[in-house]
Formats: C-alpha cells, sequence, structure tokens
C-alpha cells in the first residue's frame, strides 16, 4: 500500500518591521465610535485579506526577499507608511467603551517565507483557497491589551519550482477599510518603483552596511514552519464577500437601511431562504475624495429592530444598488518589482459567526461589501 504524502509547509525565514523614517506627531488618534453592546474579542479579528500572485519575471529578476530585493520592499514600505501614518497605528480602548486608533510609528510586520507549493497549487484550484491564510500573516489581538498588538501585517512568500511569489496583506478592518488598503498598497508599489529606479540601495552606503546585515544566511534562522493544511483548520470563519455600489447620499438611519438591502440581496444571492437575523455594520467616514478615513462608526443591526424596519421602508436603496467587484479596487495594477499579479484574492474575515457589512466612500459613490455566514 502506498505511503500518503508528507504533508507539506510554509516556513517563516525572517521578521522585519517596517517603521516611517520620521516620528509620527504625539497625540494624534482617530475615533472608533461604537453603540452598544460592547465589541466582543472576536470583533478585533475582522480583516481584509488581499493576496496577490506572481509568476517568475521574464527578466529573471532575483526572487523578492534575496537580501536587497527584500530591504528594497521594506524601505519603500517604511516611506509609504509616513504617508499613511494609521497604517502603523494601534487599537486603544476608551475609558467611555469607545475605541480609537492610536497613530504612532510602532510600524508593520514584515514577513519573509518560503512555501512548499508551486503558483499553481494556489491558483485556479477550487480546494486551495483554505491554504491561503498561510501566504498572509495574522497575530490575533488580545482585548486585554490591544494596544501592544499589530494590526497589519505583510508577507513575502516565494513559492517552489519557477520562481513565483506572492504579496500577502492581512489588515484589520478597525485600522483600515478595503478602500483605504488598496490606496495604501498601490502607494507602496509606487514608491518601491521609484526607488528602484533611483537605485537607492546602491547609492545609499547605509542600506548597503544594512543589506549586509540582513542576509538571511549570515544573521536568521528559519523562525517556525507550520503545515499548510493548520493554516485551513484555523481559517475557518473566512466566508464569500459581496460588493455592491450605491450613491453616496446615505447618511445616519440611511446607512443602516442600505446595510439591510445589500445584506438581504447577498442572503438571496447565496440561496437562503431566510433573512439573516443579526450583523455588524462599520461605516467609514472621510474628509473627501482621496484622503484617509477621519473615523468609522461600528455598531450592530438585527431583523426585528423596528427603526431599521422603518428606515428600510422608507428607502431600502433596492433600487440603488449595483453589483460591484474587487477588481474595482484597482490592485490588479499592484506592480511591485514591474510585472502585474496573475491573480487576485480579497477576503474579509469576520471574526465570528455574524454577518458583516462595511460601508466606505471610494470618490464614485458608496463601496458596500456584505459577507453573510454560512
Amino acid at each position: 500500500m502506498a505511503s500518503a504524502a508528507p504533508p507539506r509547509h510554509v516556513h517563516i525565514e525572517a521578521l522585519r518591521t517596517a517603521q516611517p523614517p520620521s516620528r509620527v506627531e504625539p497625540g494624534l488618534a482617530r475615533p472608533v465610535s461604537v453603540a452598544a453592546p460592547p465589541l466582543p474579542a472576536a470583533a478585533l479579528q475582522r480583516r481584509a485579506r488581499v493576496v496577490l500572485y506572481y509568476r517568475a519575471a521574464a527578466d529573471g529578476e532575483p526572487a523578492p526577499w534575496n537580501p536587497e530585493e527584500a530591504l528594497l520592499a521594506k524601505e519603500s514600505l517604511s516611506e509609504t507608511v509616513a504617508e499613511y501614518p494609521e497604517m502603523a497605528g494601534r487599537l486603544r480602548r476608551r475609558a467611555d467603551g469607545s475605541w480609537e486608533v492610536k497613530l504612532n510609528d510602532t510600524g508593520i510586520r514584515l514577513v519573509l517565507a518560503t512555501v512548499e507549493a508551486t503558483v499553481d497549487d494556489f491558483v485556479g484550484g477550487e480546494d486551495t483557497k483554505r491554504w491561503e491564510a498561510a501566504l498572509a500573516p495574522w497575530t490575533d489581538v488580545d482585548a486585554e491589551d490591544p494596544d501592544m498588538c499589530a494590526l497589519c501585517y505583510v508577507q513575502l512568500t516565494r513559492f517552489q519550482g519557477d520562481g513565483g511569489y506572492a504579496v500577502g496583506v492581512s489588515c484589520s478592518l478597525m485600522l483600515c477599510d478595503p478602500v483605504s488598503l488598496a490606496r495604501f498598497l498601490l502607494s507602496w508599489a509606487r514608491a518601491h518603483a521609484e526607488m528602484k529606479a533611483q537605485n537607492k540601495l546602491a547609492t545609499n552606503p547605509m542600506l548597503q552596511y544594512a543589506s549586509y546585515f540582513q542576509r538571511p544566511e549570515i544573521m536568521t534562522r528559519r523562525v517556525k514552519s507550520v503545515p499548510l493544511d493548520a493554516f485551513a483548520a484555523a481559517d475557518g470563519d473566512a466566508k464569500k464577500t459581496v460588493l455592491f455600489r450605491a450613491a453616496a447620499s446615505c447618511t445616519g438611519a440611511d446607512h443602516r437601511a442600505l446595510a439591510a438591502a445589500c445584506v438581504d440581496e447577498a442572503a438571496d444571492a447565496a440561496g437562503k431562504n431566510n433573512k439573516v437575523p443579526r450583523f455588524s455594520l462599520i461605516v467609514v467616514a472621510r474628509e473627501g475624495v482621496g484622503d484617509n478615513p477621519r473615523g468609522m462608526s461600528v455598531e450592530t443591526c438585527t431583523a426585528d429592530d423596528r427603526g431599521l424596519q422603518q428606515a428600510a421602508a422608507n428607502g431600502g436603496h433596492k433600487n440603488k444598488l449595483e453589483v460591484a467587484q474587487w477588481k474595482d479596487l484597482g490592485l490588479e495594477e499592484f506592480a511591485l518589482r514591474g510585472s502585474k499579479p496573475v491573480h487576485v484574492s480579497c477576503t474579509i474575515v469576520t471574526g465570528g459567526d455574524e454577518g458583516l457589512v462595511v460601508v466606505m466612500p471610494d470618490g464614485k459613490g458608496l463601496l458596500v461589501t456584505v459577507t453573510v455566514p454560512k
């Protein structure tokens, strides 16, 4: 009898932190308004996951975690964090039960990894979505000590075989919505291209010095190795998300009515006969088109909420909804090393069994993500 194939692993080769080159002004924070009831610990794990897949470059460029490329990725990421300081922020709970994102210069976690699989093992297969958590790391936010926990992780992963690789990102929805995350990543790609064109690693002696001491074969050992199937078991709460677009005139109760209408549409599309009884609603506020978020609100909505029923009756926005796609975020243009991804995967991890709706302006109106329970 043939023996079972040995388990395949993802290997964490190195851990880095991309910190902004200058200190963030003290005292800056972005409010997160939370309506009753208080956020449970599971809600702190809500996050957006983005994985971008690439095949080997035609010109034979080295893998993205060789010493020079890894350092360039780290330095360009640090430069981008300086423009988006909230991406290095930490959650802090106020005495009144509300929350805020404290802007600081703690940095973004950057992970370098290899995986015992090929690009084709992850792209196009029906059974491989369950492994994607291996390419976009996450450590749960501690409800008792949240301000000590990172909220954004980036991982560069090399595949076996022809040199393909992936860029994976996990980012807390309390920190940033999918639209803001896409803008941040596209800014990072531009900064990376500019730094590479200017050949800063070759011209900056300090970076050359740092490059020597960041060679994995000199300064690091493999941090850990984890079976791919362990990520499948740990990621059972990743559910299908449906996107809608609506007019940008919604405020207050209109947001709840819009969310309820979108949830109904998503439930119908998923073949559910019953209404979703309960869902969480995150509403993002911005100063203007293209600006970073200036705050967000979080509340829980239920199907028997009379106020919600009345708002829906007065204008549920069903006639204004249009189906949207993840490609509307523009991440197909994310060219970190001169080539565009062959596949982009976007997922909302809900951190619990409730439905989750995120309403966010994107310059064209409102983009709404709806994740309903299975």
